[in-house]
Parts: C-alpha cells; sequence; structure tokens
C-alpha cells in the first residue's frame, strides 16, 4: 500500500510539472504573439515615414529604408501566421494579413508614382496614409485581444514602453510628411489620425510610466538618453514651425525608437 501512496504522489507530482511547463510554454508562446505584433505596428510606421522622406530626396538608401520597413513587418507577419499558442484566431490573422497586403500594394503604387512622376499622388498618398491607420488599429485590437485571450499579464513599465515605441514611430511618420512633401499644404497625412502636439502628450504621459521603476546601469542611461532627447525635439512635436531642422527631429526621434526598442528588452529581463 506504501509503494501504491508513494507511486500515486509521484504520478500526481510529475503531471502537476507537466501542466505547469505546458502553462509556461503557452505563456511564452504568448508573449511572443504580442512580441510580433507590436514589431508589426513599428515596422509599418518606420515604412510608412522612409516613404515621405523618399518623396522629398528620391534616395536609393532611403527606399532602402521603405523595403526594410516593409520585410521587418512581412517577417512578424509570417512568425504571427505560424505560431500556434491560440491567442489569435487563423481568421484574426487572415483578417490582419489582407489589411497588410493592402498597404503594400499601395506601398509599391506611390512609389512607383515617385519614381515616374517625381511627386506623389495626392489620393494614393491619402489611401495609403489611411490604409497604415487602419492595419495598425486592428493590430492594437488583436494585441489587447491576444493579452486576454491568454491571460498574460504583462509588465505595466513594458506595456508604457511598446506603446511609447509605437506612438513615436507613429509620430515620426506624420511629421515626415509635414517636413518632406512637396505637397505637404495639402497632405497631412492619414485624415483621421490623432493631431501630433495630442500625440506628444500623450507620449509625455507614456516616457513617465517607463522611467518610474528602479533603474540602473545601462537601463537607466537608455532612459536618460530617451528623456533628454525628447526635450529637446518635444517643442517641435507640440508647436511644428517650418522653420524647425527636420532632419535633426527625424533622427532624434529615430534613436528613440531604437532606444526604446532596448529598454523594452531589458524590462522584459527584469521581470523574468
Amino acid at each position: 500500500m506504501k509503494t501504491n501512496h508513494l507511486g500515486t504522489r509521484t504520478l500526481v507530482a510529475a503531471l502537476f510539472l507537466l501542466m505547469l511547463t505546458c502553462a509556461n510554454v503557452r505563456a511564452q508562446e504568448a508573449d511572443n504573439i504580442l512580441s510580433q505584433l507590436h514589431t508589426f505596428r513599428v515596422s509599418n510606421y518606420t515604412s510608412l515615414d522612409a516613404y515621405y522622406r523618399y518623396i522629398g530626396d528620391g534616395n536609393t538608401d532611403t527606399l532602402n529604408e521603405i523595403v526594410s520597413g516593409i520585410n521587418a513587418a512581412n517577417d512578424s507577419m509570417n512568425l504571427l501566421a505560424e505560431s500556434d499558442s491560440g491567442a489569435l484566431t487563423n481568421q484574426q490573422i487572415e483578417e490582419l494579413n489582407g489589411e497588410f497586403d493592402k498597404f503594400k500594394s499601395l506601398m509599391r503604387d506611390n512609389i512607383n508614382e515617385v519614381r515616374n512622376t517625381g511627386y506623389p499622388d495626392l489620393r494614393l498618398a491619402s489611401d495609403m496614409a489611411n490604409q497604415a491607420l487602419t492595419m495598425n488599429n486592428l493590430a492594437t485590437e488583436f494585441y489587447q485581444i491576444a493579452q486576454e485571450s491568454s491571460q498574460v499579464k504583462t509588465n505595466t513599465r513594458v506595456e508604457a514602453a511598446r506603446m511609447g515605441a509605437v506612438k513615436i514611430a507613429q509620430m515620426r511618420a506624420k511629421y515626415s510628411v509635414r517636413t518632406n512633401s512637396a505637397v505637404s499644404q495639402t497632405f497631412q497625412g492619414s485624415s483621421t489620425e490623432t493631431s501630433l502636439d495630442e500625440q506628444a502628450m500623450e507620449f509625455d504621459q507614456l516616457l513617465s510610466t517607463v522611467v518610474k521603476g528602479e533603474n540602473e546601469g545601462e537601463l537607466k542611461a537608455l532612459l536618460g538618453d530617451i528623456s533628454s532627447k525628447w526635450q529637446f525635439i518635444r517643442g517641435s512635436y507640440i508647436n511644428y514651425n517650418e522653420n524647425n531642422v527636420g532632419f535633426v527631429i527625424d533622427r532624434y526621434s529615430k534613436r528613440i525608437l531604437e532606444n526604446l526598442t532596448i529598454t523594452i528588452e531589458l524590462l522584459i529581463q527584469q521581470n523574468n
């Protein structure tokens, strides 16, 4: 009887360990879904920003930035499609992929228009900006659904850093259309997007959440650099002026985005 009781306890312990392992694997898969949806959103706004700069300079390096952003978003989309976490349904992933296909098609058409004529087509450019917003709003909705369905509790600072990264990428693209487009007086990007000054104030709140907490070493240095660079360009986002030096705003915004990406990785490591 003692042997049987011991065997039963061993079996129960093994089953519990297996369940715990499976739960951890599911949590990791769900975390990966959230990470890919985040990268997808940032990458698309990065390619949109590069397109607006391409209107102004027609530079091959800028064109390569567009391609790089699209490829990064494409990689994330493929990883989402391959995931078996169950955080999103196949139908949801197909819906997002369909919106992404529309965005890529519009990007190709807009690039070809600039190549062939030297100028953007207002209707095409407007369609692409609106499609980018529609697509990324859907990705944000699915991000929230994936969180709820997987019951993953993401750290507050990680969430704020991800939202901040998407916000600064979105702001950077919106600012670029004003400073690089020959038709900026009549085309200001998406017709329903939040204004730059409002977005800047939203970024203020997100950054405030990110910096709160114990920050040491590399993390402290990164957050200090983000904060100082943001203070330098914040006024340009809140009070747009044609005399602002656009390439400085773009360069600092890019650096903030890069540092937030590293910050997210460090915060995730810190909480594991």
